[in-house]
Protein backbone atom coordinates (compact mmCIF):
# COMPACT_ATOMS: atom_id res chain seq x y z
CA UNK A 1 0.00 0.00 0.00
CA UNK A 2 1.34 3.40 -0.95
CA UNK A 3 1.37 6.41 1.40
CA UNK A 4 -1.22 8.04 -0.88
CA UNK A 5 -3.65 5.18 -0.22
CA UNK A 6 -2.99 5.31 3.52
CA UNK A 7 -3.59 9.09 3.42
CA UNK A 8 -6.86 8.60 1.55
CA UNK A 9 -8.00 6.04 4.14
CA UNK A 10 -7.20 8.54 6.91
CA UNK A 11 -9.20 11.22 5.09
CA UNK A 12 -12.16 8.87 4.72
CA UNK A 13 -11.98 7.90 8.38
CA UNK A 14 -11.69 11.55 9.46
CA UNK A 15 -14.71 12.35 7.31
CA UNK A 16 -16.69 9.47 8.82
CA UNK A 17 -15.70 10.31 12.40
CA UNK A 18 -16.71 13.96 11.98
CA UNK A 19 -20.00 13.04 10.29
CA UNK A 20 -21.02 10.26 12.68
CA UNK A 21 -19.82 11.55 16.01
CA UNK A 22 -18.38 8.10 16.76
CA UNK A 23 -15.13 8.22 18.73
CA UNK A 24 -12.24 7.91 16.26
CA UNK A 25 -10.58 5.13 18.29
CA UNK A 26 -13.75 3.05 18.15
CA UNK A 27 -14.19 3.74 14.44
CA UNK A 28 -10.59 2.73 13.70
CA UNK A 29 -10.90 -0.54 15.62
CA UNK A 30 -14.10 -1.62 13.90
CA UNK A 31 -13.06 -0.38 10.46
CA UNK A 32 -9.76 -2.27 10.50
CA UNK A 33 -11.29 -5.48 11.79
CA UNK A 34 -9.69 -7.82 9.24
CA UNK A 35 -12.97 -9.43 8.13
CA UNK A 36 -14.75 -6.08 7.75
CA UNK A 37 -11.87 -4.50 5.87
CA UNK A 38 -11.50 -7.43 3.49
CA UNK A 39 -15.23 -7.31 2.71
CA UNK A 40 -14.72 -3.73 1.48
CA UNK A 41 -12.05 -4.84 -1.00
CA UNK A 42 -14.69 -6.21 -3.36
CA UNK A 43 -16.40 -2.82 -3.43
CA UNK A 44 -13.50 -0.42 -3.89
CA UNK A 45 -9.91 -0.82 -5.05
CA UNK A 46 -8.63 1.39 -2.23
CA UNK A 47 -9.41 -1.46 0.19
CA UNK A 48 -7.67 -4.16 -1.88
CA UNK A 49 -4.61 -4.27 0.37
CA UNK A 50 -4.65 -4.36 4.16
CA UNK A 51 -2.28 -1.77 5.68
CA UNK A 52 0.97 -3.05 7.13
CA UNK A 53 2.13 -1.97 10.60
CA UNK A 54 3.84 1.23 9.40
CA UNK A 55 0.86 2.27 7.28
CA UNK A 56 -1.56 1.45 10.09
CA UNK A 57 0.46 3.60 12.48
CA UNK A 58 0.34 6.51 10.02
CA UNK A 59 -3.43 6.14 9.42
CA UNK A 60 -4.15 5.95 13.16
CA UNK A 61 -1.90 8.89 14.03
CA UNK A 62 -3.32 11.11 11.29
CA UNK A 63 -6.94 10.22 12.06
CA UNK A 64 -6.54 10.66 15.84
CA UNK A 65 -4.47 13.85 15.62
CA UNK A 66 -6.98 15.36 13.21
CA UNK A 67 -9.83 14.61 15.64
CA UNK A 68 -7.89 15.74 18.73
CA UNK A 69 -6.89 19.05 17.16
CA UNK A 70 -10.03 19.71 15.16
CA UNK A 71 -10.87 23.03 16.83
CA UNK A 72 -7.41 24.46 16.20
CA UNK A 73 -7.32 23.13 12.64
CA UNK A 74 -10.80 24.50 11.90
CA UNK A 75 -9.63 27.88 13.20
CA UNK A 76 -6.85 27.87 10.60
CA UNK A 77 -9.28 26.81 7.89
CA UNK A 78 -11.64 29.67 8.72
CA UNK A 79 -8.74 32.14 8.82
CA UNK A 80 -7.50 31.16 5.36
CA UNK A 81 -10.83 30.34 3.68
CA UNK A 82 -11.54 34.03 3.23
CA UNK A 83 -15.23 34.67 3.83
CA UNK A 84 -16.13 31.03 4.39
CA UNK A 85 -17.34 29.42 7.58
CA UNK A 86 -16.39 25.79 8.16
CA UNK A 87 -20.07 24.81 8.02
CA UNK A 88 -20.30 26.02 4.39
CA UNK A 89 -17.34 24.01 3.09
CA UNK A 90 -18.13 20.63 1.53
CA UNK A 91 -17.53 17.82 4.00
CA UNK A 92 -15.07 16.07 1.71
CA UNK A 93 -13.05 19.24 1.14
CA UNK A 94 -13.11 19.87 4.87
CA UNK A 95 -11.78 16.37 5.62
CA UNK A 96 -9.00 16.87 3.06
CA UNK A 97 -8.10 20.29 4.50
CA UNK A 98 -8.14 19.02 8.08
CA UNK A 99 -5.83 16.11 7.32
CA UNK A 100 -3.40 18.20 5.24
CA UNK A 101 -3.13 20.91 7.90
CA UNK A 102 -2.75 18.22 10.57
CA UNK A 103 0.12 16.66 8.63
CA UNK A 104 1.82 20.05 8.29
CA UNK A 105 1.41 20.92 11.97
CA UNK A 106 1.95 17.58 13.71
CA UNK A 107 3.68 15.07 11.43
CA UNK A 108 7.19 16.39 10.97
CA UNK A 109 8.26 13.41 8.86
CA UNK A 110 5.85 14.50 6.10
CA UNK A 111 7.23 17.30 3.90
CA UNK A 112 4.79 20.21 3.78
CA UNK A 113 4.80 20.28 -0.03
CA UNK A 114 3.93 16.57 -0.12
CA UNK A 115 1.01 17.08 2.28
CA UNK A 116 -0.36 19.90 0.11
CA UNK A 117 0.20 18.19 -3.24
CA UNK A 118 -1.31 14.92 -2.05
CA UNK A 119 -4.32 16.71 -0.54
CA UNK A 120 -5.04 18.54 -3.78
CA UNK A 121 -4.60 15.38 -5.88
CA UNK A 122 -6.85 13.33 -3.58
CA UNK A 123 -9.51 16.04 -3.55
CA UNK A 124 -9.70 15.81 -7.35
CA UNK A 125 -11.24 12.38 -6.88
CA UNK A 126 -14.04 13.75 -4.70
CA UNK A 127 -14.80 17.34 -5.63
CA UNK A 128 -15.31 19.53 -8.68
CA UNK A 129 -12.44 21.67 -10.05
CA UNK A 130 -13.64 24.83 -8.27
CA UNK A 131 -13.57 23.09 -4.90
CA UNK A 132 -10.14 21.60 -5.65
CA UNK A 133 -8.88 25.13 -6.45
CA UNK A 134 -10.43 26.34 -3.19
CA UNK A 135 -8.61 23.61 -1.22
CA UNK A 136 -5.35 24.50 -2.94
CA UNK A 137 -5.89 28.20 -2.18
CA UNK A 138 -6.65 27.60 1.50
CA UNK A 139 -3.57 25.41 1.92
CA UNK A 140 -1.39 27.92 0.05
CA UNK A 141 -2.69 30.77 2.21
CA UNK A 142 -2.11 28.70 5.34
CA UNK A 143 1.51 28.07 4.36
CA UNK A 144 2.18 31.72 3.45
CA UNK A 145 0.50 32.96 6.61
CA UNK A 146 1.85 30.47 9.14
CA UNK A 147 5.21 29.55 7.64
CA UNK A 148 6.44 32.59 5.70
CA UNK A 149 10.09 31.49 6.08
CA UNK A 150 9.26 28.29 4.19
CA UNK A 151 8.60 30.43 1.10
CA UNK A 152 12.24 31.55 1.21
CA UNK A 153 13.65 28.00 1.10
Amino acid sequence: MKRTTARELAIQLSFAAAASGVAPEQMLDSFFDREHYESLGAEQEIFAEYPDEKQMDYIRRLTLLTAENRSEIDGFIERYAKGWKVERISRTALAVLRCAICEILYLDEIPNAAAINEAVELDKGYDDPDTVAFVNGVLGGFMRGEFPAAEQE
